[in-house]
């Protein structure tokens, strides 16, 4: 997860202290600004539909998140240069834990060594930073266009070798 103290389009902070037992369903719908302000921090054209949907359960101390980001973007095709929209699905599994919670036993320390939980931070996690940063992992880092192929471009006169030259010179010493 990124830096909690950034500034961040999209905010839907939830108190885990305050959450039900059974936990509770949270969706995140961010508005038509907060989709631009996110499309321009991801260099998008545009973001024009995403959602979080997520079941979050816990205590003040640890909460787990589990759900998923659907989103519909414009990307710009990586061989034609031109937008497209594209769809995105993410699922989401996360534990989150208190910062001063430490790991208990040595497997729970391994654990953590592999897979840090993302911390609580104020008694608080960000649903809307989580939807914007799995919205972010499920973006293709090279986007192509269904339809576009790439055709390289046929050479205009070909290469000539140094080698070649050098087998001319000698053709030349040959018939004299």
């Amino acid at each position: 997860m990124t830096n909690a103290d950034q500034p961040f389009p999209i905010s839907h902070p939830v108190a885990v202290d305050r959450l039900p037992r059974r936990g509770s369903d949270i969706r995140v719908r961010p508005s038509p600004e907060d989709l631009a302000a996110l499309a321009s921090m991801l260099d998008l054209p545009a973001i024009q539909a995403l959602e979080g949907a997520f079941h979050v359960s816990g205590d003040g101390r640890r909460a787990s998140v589990k759900g998923q980001v659907r989103g519909r973007v414009t990307q710009i095709c990586g061989v034609t240069l031109e937008p497209f929209e594209a769809q995105v699905t993410e699922e989401v599994d996360l534990d989150f834990v208190a910062a001063e919670r430490r790991a208990r036993s040595p497997e729970e320390e391994e654990q953590r060594a592999i897979d840090p939980p993302d911390e609580i931070v104020n008694g608080r996690i960000d649903l809307g930073r989580v939807t914007a940063e799995f919205l972010a992992l499920g973006l293709d880092p090279f986007p192509r266009k269904p339809d576009a192929v790439f055709v390289e471009p046929a050479p205009t006169e070909p290469e000539r070798s140094p080698f070649a030259a050098l087998a001319g010179l000698r053709k030349q010493d040959g018939e004299d």
